[in-house]
C-alpha cells in the first residue's frame, strides 16, 4: 500500500467533541504522546449543539444542593438502571470540572453575587446547570480546543477511522482515510479512546449532525467489546418541525427552564394532565413521597414542562395522536406570552436567531412549533466506571459512545458533565496503560492494514449496485416507524427482517468516481456502522419486555420490577454476521448510597 501514511502515538483519541478533547488534554498532561482524529473540522463537534448547560451541584443558586442530591436525581432519572459508580463519580466531580473550565478561560453567565449562574432543567431537584446563555456547548468546545491547541496536541481533521487493529487481545492501532483525498492513514498506538458521540443518523428525524453514524459503537463491537443499554434511545421532546429543511434541529430545554410552556392546538397547557401518573408510577417509593413530588412540581418553581425528557416526549406524542397537534405534526412551545422580548433575547439568543433565520418565526412574539426528535443514545460501550476501559485491553470510551452512566434515561445537562468527568478519566488512565506497555508494545500486522484498505475501497469495484443514499433513506424510515418512541414486538421483528435485507443491499452498494472527496463513498462506509447499531437497538428493545425510561413498549406498557436489576448487553455473534443479546445483573450499590433513597427526601 504505497500511499499509506503512518504515525505512532501512545494514545489516539477518536473524536474531538467535549469528551475527546478533555481526554486528549488528560492523556497529554499525563505524559503520553497524544493525537486527536476527528471526522469533521476541529470546533465543529456536535457538543456545540448542547445549549442548556453543565449540570453540577455547585450550590450557587440553591445552597442546599450537593452531590448526593445530584446523584439521586441522576439515578431516578435513569430509572435506577444507571451504573451507580458512574453516577456517583459524575455527581462528585462535575463541579471541579466546571471550575476547571473557568480557569481555562470559559466565560459563564453570572449571578448578582458574581458566581456562576445555574438554571433549572428537567428532572433536577435544584437549579444546577452552569450556562453561557444557550450556547454552553459552544463555549465549552472553544475553551477545550484552545487548551488542546496551546498544549501542542496533534490533530488530524477530516479523517475517518474505519477499523481498529488488535495484537492478540489488545488494541494496537487504527486505520482510516483522509476525507478530502481518500488517502489511507494508519496509527500505531497501544491505547485508543473512542469519543465518537451517538447514533442519530440511523433515524429519519434527529437533532444529530451528519457525523453521528455510530462509528465508535460499531468499532468497539467489531473489536470485541460489548455494548450496554442500547434499547434506551432518548427522543428529545423539542425539535423544530417546520419547515422540512430544519426538521429535528434541537430546541434547547432552556426555553422551558426559562419559563416556556407547551400548548396543544386548543391553546391548552397539557402537561398537567401527565404529571401525577408519572410521579406516582415512576419516581416515588411511597405514596407520601409521590404527593410531595407532585406538590413540588405544580407550583411556580417546578413546572410540569420540566419532567424528564422521556415523559415529555411521550406526552407530546399522545397529544398529537389524540388529534390535538399543531398543523405540521407537533405541538406549540410558547415563551412569548410568559417572558419579555428583552429577557428572551438575552437568555436565549441562539434560539431567537435560529427560528428567525430558519423558520421566519419571532419567538418573542409567537410560539414555536416543536416535536420529539431522536437526540441521544443512553447505550454504549460497557466500560469500567473508574478508568473507562472497555472489555478490550487498551480500548477506552468516553461521552455518549460509552454506556452505563445514564441508565434508562439521561437528564438534561448531564451530558456535558459526563464528557468532562469521564473524558479526563479516560485520558489519564489510557496514558497510564500505554506507559505500562513500553516493554511489550502491541504491533500492527501488515496483512491487517492491507485487509482494511481492501475493505474500504470495495464499493468502487462493484458495478450496477445500489446507491448508498437509497439504502440510508430506507434504514432511517425503518428505524423511525418501527423502532421509534412507541415500540411493539411485531414492529421490531419487522425492523430486524428489514435490517437483514439491508445487509445484503449494503454488501452490493457501488460507488462511482474517485476517492477524492466522495460523499457517496463516505456514506457507504458509514452505512455498515449504522446497520450494526440499528440491529443492536432493535434486538435489545425486543428483548426488554417492559417500558422504562427511553424505552416504551406498547405491548408491555408497565415498568416491571423484575427487569429493574437486569442490564441488556449486545455483542457480535460468533460468525460476526449479526448481533446477539445477553444479560448481566446490575452492579450492587453500596449501603451508604442506598440510604439516600430511603430517607423520604426529594
Amino acid at each position: 500500500m504505497t500511499e499509506l501514511e503512518r504515525h505512532s502515538y501512545d494514545v489516539v483519541v477518536i473524536g474531538a467533541g467535549g469528551a475527546g478533547l478533555r481526554a486528549a488534554i488528560g492523556a497529554h498532561e499525563a505524559g503520553a504522546r497524544t493525537a486527536v482524529v476527528c471526522k469533521s473540522l476541529l470546533g465543529k463537534a456536535h457538543t456545540v449543539m448542547a445549549e442548556g448547560g453543565i449540570a453540577a451541584s455547585m450550590g450557587n443558586v440553591w445552597p442546599e444542593d450537593n452531590w448526593q442530591v445530584h446523584f439521586r436525581d441522576t439515578m431516578r432519572g435513569g430509572k435506577m438502571l444507571n451504573h451507580w459508580r458512574m453516577a456517583q463519580l459524575h455527581a462528585q466531580e462535575a463541579p471541579d470540572r466546571v471550575w476547571e473550565l473557568e480557569s481555562w478561560g470559559a466565560l459563564f453567565d453570572r449571578t448578582k453575587e458574581g458566581k456562576i449562574s445555574q438554571r433549572d432543567f428537567g428532572g433536577h431537584r435544584y437549579a444546577r446547570l452552569a450556562h453561557v446563555g444557550d450556547r454552553t456547548g459552544l463555549e465549552m468546545i472553544r475553551t477545550l480546543q484552545q487548551r488542546a491547541v496551546s498544549l501542542g496536541i496533534d490533530v488530524f481533521m477530516e479523517c475517518t477511522i474505519t477499523q481498529l487493529f488488535k495484537d492478540g487481545d489488545r488494541v494496537s492501532g487504527a486505520f482510516g482515510y483522509w476525507r478530502e483525498s481518500g488517502r489511507f492513514i494508519a496509527f500505531d498506538a497501544p491505547a485508543i479512546i473512542l469519543a465518537t458521540g451517538g447514533i442519530g443518523k440511523s433515524f429519519k428525524v434527529t437533532s444529530n449532525s451528519w457525523e453521528y453514524t455510530g462509528d465508535g459503537h460499531a468499532l468497539a463491537m467489531e473489536a470485541g467489546a460489548p455494548l450496554v443499554n442500547m434499547e434506551f434511545v432518548q427522543f428529545h421532546p423539542t425539535g423544530m418541525v417546520w419547515p422540512p429543511s430544519v426538521r429535528g434541529i434541537l430546541v434547547t430545554e432552556s426555553v422551558r427552564g426559562d419559563g416556556g410552556v407547551l400548548r396543544n392546538s386548543e391553546g391548552k397547557r397539557f402537561m398537567f394532565n401527565y404529571i401525577s401518573d408519572y410521579f406516582k408510577a415512576e419516581t416515588a417509593d411511597t405514596e407520601q413521597e409521590a404527593d410531595a413530588w407532585y406538590e413540588d412540581h405544580v407550583n411556580n418553581r417546578r413546572p410540569p414542562e420540566l419532567l424528564p425528557r422521556d415523559e415529555v416526549a411521550r406526552a407530546i406524542n399522545a397529544e398529537v395522536k389524540a388529534g390535538r397537534g399543531s398543523p405540521h405534526g407537533g405541538v406549540f412551545l410558547d415563551i412569548a406570552s410568559r417572558r419579555s422580548a428583552e429577557f428572551i433575547q438575552k437568555r436565549l439568543p441562539s434560539m431567537y436567531h435560529q427560528f428567525k433565520e430558519l423558520a421566519d418565526v419571532d419567538i418573542t412574539k409567537e410560539p414555536m412549533e416543536i416535536g420529539p426528535t431522536c437526540h441521544y443514545v443512553m447505550g454504549g460501550v460497557e466500560v469500567d466506571p473508574d478508568t473507562q476501559m472497555s472489555k478490550v485491553p487498551g480500548l477506552y470510551a468516553a461521552g455518549e459512545v460509552a454506556g452505563g452512566m445514564h441508565g434508562a434515561n439521561r437528564l438534561g445537562g448531564n451530558s456535558l458533565g459526563d464528557l468532562l468527568v469521564f473524558g479526563k478519566r479516560a485520558g489519564e488512565h489510557a496514558a497510564a496503560y500505554a506507559a505500562g506497555t513500553a516493554a511489550n508494545r502491541p504491533t500492527v500486522a501488515e496483512s491487517a492494514i492491507t485487509a482494511a484498505g481492501d475493505a474500504a475501497v470495495a464499493p468502487f469495484s462493484r458495478e450496477g449496485g445500489e446507491n448508498a443514499y437509497t439504502v440510508h433513506r430506507d434504514l432511517q424510515e425503518t428505524m423511525h416507524t418501527l423502532v421509534g418512541i412507541i415500540r411493539t414486538a411485531e414492529e421490531m421483528s419487522q425492523a430486524l427482517e428489514r435490517i437483514e435485507e439491508f445487509k445484503t443491499r449494503v454488501a452490493h452498494v457501488s460507488v462511482e468516481g474517485h476517492r477524492q472527496y466522495n460523499p457517496g463513498w463516505h456514506l457507504s462506509i458509514d452505512l455498515k456502522n449504522m446497520l450494526l447499531v440499528s440491529e443492536s437497538i432493535a434486538r435489545a428493545a425486543l428483548d426488554r419486555k417492559e417500558s422504562r425510561g427511553g424505552h416504551t413498549r406498547d405491548d408491555y406498557p408497565a415498568t416491571d420490577p423484575s427487569w429493574g436489576h437486569i442490564n441488556v448487553l449486545v455483542r457480535l455473534n460468533s460468525d460476526r454476521t449479526g448481533v446477539e443479546v445477553f444479560h448481566q445483573d446490575l452492579p450492587q450499590m453500596p449501603d451508604e448510597l442506598k440510604k439516600l433513597f430511603d430517607d423520604g427526601s426529594h
